[in-house]
């Protein structure tokens, strides 16, 4: 039978029998082989013997290999010099980018593989959340939408405490920026000061109360006041009172309304504004049992949750629209006093909502 490969040592031993003095016919029936084949041997290792044969091919399979590795190595830059364009940072944009190569430049899978510096296993991975991340980002969306001023702090902690969903908060942090809707944040300018006394944080509701007034206009020119109340033990939204004046009578009925439904405070906490050092509330928190404590005139650090609460206020709805009327006004403060209270997460009140009846506990917990 004819043999399918002649090893070195075969086809020295045939050469040396055509030296010898054998015909080329009679060697190809001996050993089954055609003229051709004997030719091709005695062109190619006629005067060598086995070991200078053997070390030929070897030299031929390296020169080879270097000429593979060549052409991989030069298509591999090519490949990469013409994606250049794209940022190629992220596993997921590299197994994109071998995914062009194999389709567009006919490369193998190992080839685009090696190029964009990314395991074949990666190349072949199916993401299989896709439809869970779309919900996600419907809800940053929507979040971010109807409260443009709440960053992702506040998002991730709405959807983990008030809607309930358990995401993991680095995946919902990587779809919001995927999404581009992060907050410029502005540098703030901080002076060195002396470390102030903390603020004494009430241990029950109805502990302690605090108020203060804000300004702000009409679309028209008209300048409005809001008084606003909130308790200092979960910095639940008490009441907002909208008017053009809002005088020391004003300021009694309104505590009146919210004691009704809330129960009395101990104390209340305001700066020295003339409605608080009026006689009128000195009088009326006498026959009420109720302790004014006043703050030490310039500190508004003294109080500062409603200060705080102050800012949310201005922030989240009274700057972002022109009211025409205080009766606008009026509705938009209460539909977001019940937003505040009950679905904004807290960040003092480790990101749950007011009017969850947990204890308080300091920090932020994701």
């Amino acid at each position: 039978m004819k043999a399918a490969r002649y090893s070195d040592s075969q086809i020295m031993a045939i050469l040396k029998q055509a030296e010898a003095g054998s015909t080329v016919p009679d060697l190809c029936r001996e050993h089954g082989m055609s003229a051709a084949s004997f030719y091709k041997w005695r062109a190619k290792f006629g005067g060598m013997d086995v070991s200078m044969m053997t070390r030929m091919k070897e030299l031929e399979d390296e020169n080879k290999r270097l000429k593979k590795m060549y052409i991989e190595a030069q298509m591999q830059a090519d490949i990469i010099k013409e994606a250049m364009f794209k940022k190629v940072v992220k596993p997921s944009q590299r197994r994109e980018m071998a995914h062009w190569a194999v389709e567009t430049r006919a490369v193998s899978i190992r080839t685009a593989c090696a190029s964009f510096a990314i395991s074949t296993t990666c190349y072949r991975y199916i993401r299989k959340l896709d439809a869970e991340n779309a919900k996600i980002a419907d809800s940053l969306i929507q979040l971010t939408e109807t409260n443009r001023s709440w960053g992702f702090g506040l998002c991730f902690l709405h959807l983990r405490n008030v809607r309930k969903k358990h995401w993991n908060h680095k995946r919902v942090y990587r779809i919001y920026c995927d999404l581009e809707l992060n907050l410029r944040i502005k540098p703030k300018k901080r002076l060195d000061r002396e470390t102030p006394e903390p603020l004494a944080v009430p241990e029950a509701k109805n502990e302690t109360w605090s108020m203060d007034f804000m300004h702000d206009q009409l679309a028209d020119g008209r300048s409005i006041r809001l008084f606003n109340v909130i308790d200092d033990f979960n910095r639940e939204g008490l009441g907002i009172e909208v008017d053009f004046s809002l005088p020391a009578e004003r300021v009694i009925r309104s505590l009146n309304q919210i004691i009704e439904w809330r129960g009395k405070p101990k104390r209340i906490r305001s700066d020295n504004g003339p409605e608080y050092i009026s006689h009128l509330l000195k009088n009326w928190a006498e026959q009420q049992s109720i302790e004014l404590a006043y703050i030490q005139p310039g500190n508004p650090q003294q109080n500062a949750y409603i200060e705080r609460y102050n800012r949310t206020v201005r922030y989240e709805w009274l700057a972002c629209d022109n009211f025409e009327s205080l009766a606008e006004v009026q509705e938009t403060a209460t539909q977001w006093l019940w937003t505040y209270n009950n679905e904004r997460p807290h960040m003092g009140l480790s990101g749950i909502t007011p009017k969850k009846n947990w204890h308080y506990m300091p920090g932020l917990c994701f």
